[in-house]
């Protein structure tokens, strides 16, 4: 969604602006995301705030809409084979998970992505079927399929390990468990995924 932008009056610079807002968000965080938080973050109220964007959602949709296009996704020129790309592929999701607490439902829902979310999902799908020589279809469906296992599964995780630990719980061991985990299972269902393309003669 895109910000409306007033013009500057008396000389003085623009105040809401789109960057400004998606800065202090992405600040802010998007589970502790308000209104009056970022308003106050970018020095007006938050009734000026509402005439650039209508709703808390929209304001958090705008705020992922930005995460997402900072998110730099490895290029395939980094992997000699698809099985090794899908890993480092999988190794970002998890980081960029990790970074941004909140984002993943803005991420997996297909009802909410922006447009231009959308279009960085498929310009990325037709990079890895160009160079791995695979399908449009298939890219999309080994893409998709890895893509929300690790945002699902991360996003569990790192909920998880934002809890209170519990009474004698070494929480920073509990925590490298359950990444070791979730790692594990990824590796799993790349394998299986990757298999199943080369059974299918598709990809290299």
């Amino acid at each position: 969604m895109s910000a409306h932008q007033q013009p500057a009056t008396r000389g003085r610079p623009r105040l809401i602006t789109r960057e400004r807002i998606a800065e202090a968000g992405i600040a802010i965080g998007l589970p502790h995301i308000t209104f009056v938080g970022v308003a106050a973050a970018i020095g007006v109220s938050h009734m000026a705030l509402y005439k650039h964007v209508a709703n808390l959602e929209a304001l958090k949709i705008l705020v992922a809409e930005e995460m997402f296009q900072r998110w730099q996704i490895p290029q395939a020129h980094e992997c000699a084979d698809l099985a090794s790309y899908m890993l480092r592929f999988a190794d970002s999701i998890q980081a960029f998970v990790k970074a941004h607490p909140g984002l993943t439902p803005y991420i997996i829902r297909r009802s909410v992505a922006t447009e231009s979310m959308l279009a960085k999902i498929i310009g990325h799908q037709a990079h890895i079927a160009q160079a791995y020589v695979l399908s449009q279809d298939s890219a999309r469906w080994l893409l998709a399929t890895v893509a929300f296992h690790c945002f699902a599964v991360a996003d569990t995780v790192y909920s998880a390990t934002s809890l209170e630990p519990l009474p004698g719980v070494d929480q920073e061991a509990e925590k490298l468990e359950m990444e070791a985990a979730l790692v594990h299972g990824v590796r799993a269902l790349i394998n299986g995924a990757v298999g199943m393309l080369a059974q299918a003669g598709d990809g290299v």
